[in-house]
């Protein structure tokens, strides 16, 4: 075992991780697959979407937020596991209105991906249809509130030079809502609503002059497997 290895298993599968990684790092390395949202590249894990859960000891944990240790035991594909994740992305999708057909995203779209994957039809929870409106105030940007998920990359990922944050949330609960610092010329410019549209999993923040560019068939997830 070469130094700063440790051992870690999944599902019975035993493989080496690195001191300091997360479950969800240390499982990609090795091609196992632990859905996420909320995690994006080299961003600061959140743990805000919880679709990432496994359960080490008994205890179910974030997999994006949990450092691996030597000896950790991890299961990732119970029913239980897999019941819970799908119960997490249909609640993602009722407590907004995505109208996946009609979407700048689709195709391109995380949320949609997992839904897929998951095989859902027919959300076991009832359809919240939340008012909510669309916010194309911006110069560059279209702000989208219904498929907005409040899983943080944009205020994580996008950020000044000096870097403080041009996203964050206002309000609470059920109301709670995305907004950009409107008072920065920079958060306007037509770069930052480029590196906004990439990094939003979903089609909440839209790159105005810029939707359906990519045809059917040539999207991120037209051709992978689910």
């Amino acid at each position: 075992m070469e130094q700063g290895s440790i051992r870690v298993s999944f599902d019975g599968r035993e493989v080496l991780a690195k001191e300091g990684q997360s479950i969800v790092q240390a499982a990609r390395e090795h091609g196992i697959q632990i859905p996420t949202l909320c995690d994006f590249k080299s961003l600061t894990p959140a743990g805000t979407c919880r679709v990432c859960t496994v359960k080490v000891g008994g205890r179910f944990m974030p997999g994006c937020t949990t450092p691996v240790s030597n000896g950790m035991i991890v299961e990732n594909e119970s029913a239980e596991l897999l019941d819970l994740r799908k119960a997490l992305i249909e609640m993602l999708f009722v407590e907004g209105n995505h109208q996946c057909p009609m979407c700048e995203k689709s195709g391109n779209c995380e949320l949609q991906h997992l839904g897929y994957q998951y095989k859902i039809v027919v959300p076991r929870f009832p359809f919240l249809f939340p008012h909510r409106k669309v916010e194309a105030r911006f110069p560059h940007l279209i702000i989208e509130h219904n498929r907005c998920i409040q899983c943080l990359r944009c205020v994580r990922g996008v950020k000044a030079k000096d870097g403080h944050d041009f996203f964050g949330f206002i309000r609470r609960g059920a109301d709670i809502r995305l907004t950009i610092d409107a008072t920065d010329p920079e958060a306007l410019s037509e770069a930052v609503a480029q590196k906004a549209m990439d990094i939003c999993p979903v089609g909440a923040l839209i790159k105005k002059r810029t939707g359906f560019q990519v045809p059917i068939g040539e999207r991120k997830y037209d051709s992978e497997a689910v």
